[in-house]
Parts: C-alpha cells; sequence; structure tokens
C-alpha cells in the first residue's frame, strides 16, 4: 500500500534517477527537484545551438518516475550513434522540441512529464541557464560543469567551492512550496559538487530547506569521484554541502557498510576513485547516521540499492524511533 508522505528528492546525474525508482515504490507525492547545470554531452550541444536549459538529468529522472511500458522507456533514453545526431538522446531532443513550443522550461518538462505518465512532479531548480564554475584552493577558477571533474587532469588542487553564474537565479514556481510543504527531503546521492550543490544555490532553496519541517536525510555517496572529492570522507561531504548552505542541514546521514569487492575497487582506483571511508564521530557531531547494505554492483560499477535505500529513507521519514537515540 502507497504511503501519502510527500518526499522531496533533491540532486541530478545518476544517483538521484536511481533513487527514484525505489521511492515509487512507496509514494507517489515525490517531487524532484533537479540540477541544470550540466554543459556536457548531447545537453551541452541542446544549450548551445538552442540556448536552452540542460535537459539530460531532468530526462533521467521523469523516466525513472515514468508509469510506461518499458519500450518507451527505453527510447527515451535510447542515443543515437550515427549522423548530425550522433550523442544526442531521443528524449533530450523530445524536450527540446517541447521546450521550442512552451512558455518555460519548466511547463516543458511538465508536458513530458505527462506524456510518460509520470507519478510525481519533477521541476528543473531552475529556468535560467547557469553555469556552474569551481574555485579551487589554490583560487583557480574552473569554469563549466564539465570541466569541474576533469581538472585534475591539468590541475590537482581540491576545490574549495562552487557558484553559479548568474548568481542567485530564481527557482522554478513550485520548488519552493514543495519543500515547505515535505514531510522528508534527500540530498543525494550524487557527485556532490555538480549534482547536489548546486541546487542549493538557487535563490531561497537553502533558506526553505531550513525552515521545512521535514525530516532532511543526506545519502553520501559510496565511492568518492576523481578530480571532485578524492580522499573525502563522508563527514567531508557533509561539510562541503554546509559550506554551500548552512550548518546541520542534514538531520540524518546514511552510509553504505557493505564492501565493494577489490577487483572492483581496482577499476575505480584507475580513475582517482575509492570508497568513502565512514568516519562515525565526525558524523554524529552533526547529525544521526545510519548504516545499511546499500551496495549495488552493475556492470563494474557501483550504485546504491535503489530498493533498500528507498526503504530506509520512508523507515526514517516515518518513525520517531530514530530521534530518540
Amino acid at each position: 500500500m502507497l504511503s501519502d508522505t510527500r518526499v522531496v528528492a533533491i540532486g541530478g546525474g545518476t544517483g538521484l534517477s536511481t533513487m527514484l525508482k525505489g521511492l515509487k515504490l512507496h509514494t507517489h507525492n515525490i517531487t524532484a527537484v533537479v540540477t541544470v547545470a550540466d554543459d556536457g554531452g548531447s545537453s551541452g550541444v541542446l544549450r548551445s545551438d538552442l540556448g536552452m536549459v540542460a535537459p539530460g538529468d531532468i530526462r533521467n529522472c521523469v523516466n525513472a518516475l515514468a508509469e510506461v511500458d518499458p519500450v518507451m522507456g527505453e527510447l527515451l533514453n535510447f542515443r543515437f550513434k550515427d549522423g548530425s545526431l550522433k550523442g544526442h538522446s531521443l528524449g533530450n531532443l523530445f524536450l527540446a522540441a517541447l521546450n521550442e513550443t512552451s512558455s518555460s522550461f519548466d511547463e516543458a518538462v511538465k508536458k513530458f512529464s505527462r506524456l510518460a505518465g509520470v507519478v510525481g512532479t519533477v521541476y528543473p531548480v531552475t529556468n535560467e541557464a547557469v553555469t556552474l564554475s569551481a574555485v579551487l584552493e589554490d583560487g583557480t577558477v574552473i569554469e563549466g560543469e564539465s570541466n569541474i571533474g576533469h581538472h585534475r587532469d591539468w590541475q590537482r588542487t581540491p576545490i574549495d567551492k562552487v557558484y553559479l553564474t548568474p548568481a542567485n537565479p530564481k527557482p522554478v514556481e513550485g520548488v519552493i512550496r514543495a519543500i515547505e510543504k515535505a514531510d522528508i527531503i534527500v540530498l543525494g546521492p550524487g557527485s556532490l559538487y555538480t549534482s547536489i550543490i548546486p541546487n542549493l544555490l538557487v535563490d531561497g532553496v537553502a533558506d526553505a530547506i531550513k525552515a521545512s519541517k521535514a525530516i532532511k536525510i543526506y545519502v553520501c555517496n559510496i565511492m568518492s569521484q576523481g578530480g571532485e572529492t578524492e580522499g573525502y570522507t563522508a563527514s567531508d561531504h557533509l561539510k562541503a554541502i554546509e559550506r554551500h548552505s548552512y550548518e546541520g542541514i542534514a538531520d540524518v546521514v546514511i552510509t553504505n557498510n557493505a564492501i565493494v569487492p577489490d577487483a572492483i575497487r581496482e577499476l575505480y582506483r584507475e580513475e582517482y576513485a575509492d570508497v568513502v571511508p565512514v568516519d562515525e564521530e565526525e558524523i554524529l557531531k552533526r547529525s544521526l547516521l545510519v548504516q545499511g547494505n546499500m551496495l549495488l554492483v552493475q556492470s563494474s560499477k557501483v550504485r546504491h540499492n535503489f530498493s533498500r535505500l528507498a526503504r530506509t529513507i520512508m523507515q526514517i521519514g516515518t518513525s520517531e524511533s530514530y530521534f530518540k537515540q
């Protein structure tokens, strides 16, 4: 039986869309708030050619929440391999066409969601074509979301902070209201500086989270990311989020405690990534910690087991026992 619990999930990339697949098994009162800072691949080309907001992460979230024939889901993610459309996904092109016939990008997303039979709501966090930049600890500025994760190729200095241009873009109408009414707010999983934090830099979003009476949960990544979070512990992830929003943003942090196979770790180490250590004492200074087997390995890639993760989120959000510890 589905719950009437209102969940707002904030992030982007593969992490957010994977989690949504699990959450929709528990409630259809889901709002996905999705970053639009992507400027690489198909999204980057469409941004440059059509001046539109990046559609890629939106497409993934719509597909995750869609109640359609599996064939339609495959079509939305189908990517052309040859010709002038090489690299573009059909879903991105579909969104681009809807955007051309709509008054705003979020209106195009609403149409796309209706056509895909989405349960819940998917919002781009802003309608503005924002650029994400990172400031490294030595003051170097890396401009563009697609460059941030690759900056170690020429500059290995860690990231200090990220920012959006234009600064403080306006949120899409409905984003703040959804946060205000939420029972559970989830940050992550996903790329720390390029999927999660950009949402918190949109005007009013962090303030709305702070004012909300919802249970706020941060889902920490299982693996670090080369060029973005090399050497980060779980508390380092949380501290970075707090630096870009406010201290105490997470009531609960969820981490994985299942062992990642050595062969998989070796593959990740080749990309300057590894398992994120869970430094319990540091996390407990800031929030509650919930650990569990959240591990799923698919095609040599580490992912969150969306079924277990969603079940854990719903248990935390609907149980007072976690807050009596």
